[in-house]
């Protein structure tokens, strides 16, 4: 048998020695931090939609305002998103991390009070710049204290993601309910959550007390990521797979319901198109990780999604469950991307510059994707071209994950492209 080094190995870093217990401990409240951030990271979409005709009537928002209120998650994402390895490099990614926390519980609890349409904007968008860092930084905090545990370690992270993303969309309604039926609540209550979230991370990061030379490393500023190709695929597979997951997310109850499924019924196929992601995306990542390849799992998640999407423009309304099943299976190309991102660098802060790329560009190719699926079905009046195009979508987005689950390192890459360059 070979002992040779797996390429896509995650590279190990020494610890600093500390006392055993202490170090389980440490890492315990680390493992819970990461989960907990992760729930917090998608409730700040999700728990809008179902109150969004009540914050309009409320707030006297237009339909073009809330139209963009689809748009502005993306662009914050990307936008914020390329400052979090800044940040990272000056204070270390708990740090950040625990900011990006204490802007969520801020923005979300603040725009509960807002009285007019530009306060609830702004606050939501810091609610969202604070999502976006730690969108970029959690896969760097698991590369670099969990450095043999990559795998488990996103499969947790992208498990509590889903479960955030499915339990707010499901939850919100009846609770804002519950509390007497106004919006104000209902939103204000994820507020809750993410404090929670905020105080674990201020903990975590006044344990670790980083050092901001020790959270970048050496040279990691001057990596000229634009010169790997690798990063370029998992950037552009990013962005077609967040293109087909909002637009399913966004249109998939009207789907069914064109197709004569009733509107409860419908809801609950939304829940399971989240909730198959849930056991999905931990068990994901742990097989791409012991794999080291991973074009077959991409080929196969898109795959999934062609089936589901044909069936969806031709028999929504019979097996919905299956068309359901294999959308969320589709899905699961965000987690996959994910493990793709702590694999493809071989230091934390290669992963930091990898992850703010891969995810800022990807986020602004997804930005055009649902309005124009909306758009689509408009000027058709039916679902076969908007389908269409989300199952023809998947084509290149199986070409580019293919081409990012290739074992190497951008490192590597930029390295013999500069050779070349001279």
């Amino acid at each position: 048998m070979s002992t040779a080094a797996d390429p896509a190995a995650p590279t190990r870093t020494e610890a600093p020695p500390a006392p055993p217990a202490r170090t389980r401990l440490h890492a315990g409240l680390l493992v819970a931090a990461v989960a907990l951030a992760a729930v917090n990271l998608r409730p700040v979409v999700t728990s809008l939609g179902p109150l969004l005709d009540n914050v309009r009537a409320d707030l006297g928002m237009s339909a073009g305002v809330a139209g963009l209120l689809t748009a502005v998650p993306s662009l914050c994402f990307a936008l914020f998103g390329l400052a979090a390895p800044a940040m990272a490099r000056r204070i270390g990614p708990v740090a950040v991390v625990a900011a990006g926390m204490g802007a969520i519980t801020l923005g979300v609890l603040a725009r509960s009070f807002a009285g007019g349409t530009g306060a609830f904007l702004l606050l939501t968008a810091l609610a969202l710049a604070g999502v976006a860092v730690a969108n970029v930084l959690l896969p760097v905090v698991i590369k670099r204290y969990f450095p043999d545990r990559v795998g488990p370690m996103i499969g947790l992270y992208s498990m509590a993601l889903s479960v955030g993303t499915a339990l707010a969309a499901a939850a919100t309604v009846p609770l804002t309910t519950a509390m007497g039926g106004g919006w104000r609540l209902g939103l204000g209550i994820w507020g809750a959550l993410a404090a929670v979230a905020a105080v674990l991370w201020l903990v975590t990061a006044v344990q670790r007390r980083e050092r901001s030379a020790a959270a970048s490393g050496p040279h990691s500023a001057e990596l000229p990521i634009l010169r790997s190709r690798t990063a370029w695929a998992l950037a552009a597979f990013l962005g077609l797979q967040a293109t087909s997951a909002y637009a399913a997310m966004g249109w998939l109850p009207k789907i069914y319901q064109d197709a004569g499924v009733s509107d409860g019924a419908s809801g609950v196929l939304l829940a399971l198109v989240m909730g198959i992601g849930v056991p999905a995306s931990f068990v994901l990542p742990n097989l791409a990780v012991r794999r080291g390849d991973q074009r077959l799992f991409v080929v196969v998640l898109g795959l999934c999604g062609i089936v589901g999407y044909t069936g969806l423009a031709f028999a929504a309304g019979t097996v919905s469950w299956l068309w359901a099943c294999l959308v969320g299976l589709s899905m699961c190309a965000f987690p996959l991307a994910l493990t793709m991102i702590g694999l493809r660098a071989r230091t934390p802060a290669g992963v930091a510059r990898l992850s703010a790329f891969a995810q800022s560009i990807g986020y602004l190719i997804s930005i055009p994707g649902p309005i124009l699926v909306g758009t689509l079905y408009q000027a058709t009046g039916d679902w076969y071209l908007p389908l269409g195009f989300l199952a023809l979508l998947l084509v290149p987005q199986m070409v580019f994950g293919s081409r990012a689950g290739r074992p190497r390192h951008i490192e590597d890459e930029v390295t013999q492209a500069q050779v070349k360059t001279g």
